[in-house]
């Protein structure tokens, strides 16, 4: 699979604490940001733990079932577990176009085209964060959730899609804030995906985003 020679890949095979991939990836981000390493787009696993994002409202944390974190990510409380599929996507937006409303519209827009592959008619919602799609019941449900960090023009975080996680360990917060929609994963569509089926489909549809970004540039306003 080819990918821009600039941006190294990592595909964790292990599940990796929260403490220890953030620690990775706000080194990684310094460094790209310092010139001193390539660009990144880590996948990975983590152990069931929540995660509280910039705008997260305790109330909203209905569980302490696993390990809750605070991060510094957008967005508020999210759930991670084994069957999800975490990209941490560390690129430097002062070379691709210093726009981070296009830059988010291109990664939701890299993770609808990878969800294709799979036959899943995936979408952004007006109004509402993350990646969406119809459930076997004929509901609007969550998919993937997108937060994502940037600091001197350099990407942290980004994006989580549910494979085949446990989805009773939503149940522990009102996901991302939205209590009236349910969540989904491929499993729970009826579909068998594994991760490495995932990621391929996530390689494939790579240079899709970044051609996007290269268009986005420049033409895209800003509100800040």
């Amino acid at each position: 699979m080819q990918h821009d020679t600039e941006i190294n890949w990592r595909i964790s095979t292990e599940q990796i604490n929260y403490p220890d991939a953030l620690t990775e990836m706000e080194l990684r981000q310094a460094a790209i940001r310092d010139g001193t390493a390539n660009e990144m787009v880590w996948l990975l696993e983590h152990p069931p733990l929540y995660t509280g994002g910039t705008s997260a409202d305790p109330a909203e944390l209905l569980s302490r079932a696993f390990p809750v974190y605070e991060t510094g990510r957008g967005g508020r409380y999210t759930y991670h577990g084994p069957g999800q599929r975490v990209g941490y996507i560390m690129i430097d937006l002062s070379q691709r176009g210093r726009d981070v409303r296009c830059y988010v519209h291109a990664l939701e827009g890299w993770v609808i085209s990878a969800l294709d592959r799979f036959g899943v008619a995936a979408r952004r919602a007006e109004g509402r964060v993350g990646i969406w799609c119809d459930n076997r019941e004929g509901q609007e449900a969550k998919i993937g959730a997108i937060g994502v960090r940037i600091r001197r023009w350099v990407t942290a975080h980004g994006f989580a899609v549910n494979i085949n996680p446990d989805l009773s360990h939503f149940g522990g917060i009102i996901p991302c804030g939205i209590a009236e929609y349910p969540v989904t994963s491929l499993a729970d569509l009826g579909i068998t995906a594994s991760m490495a089926e995932f990621d391929a489909a996530l390689a494939e549809t790579f240079p899709a985003f970044l051609s996007a970004l290269a268009k986005a540039n420049g033409l895209c306003n800003v509100e800040r």
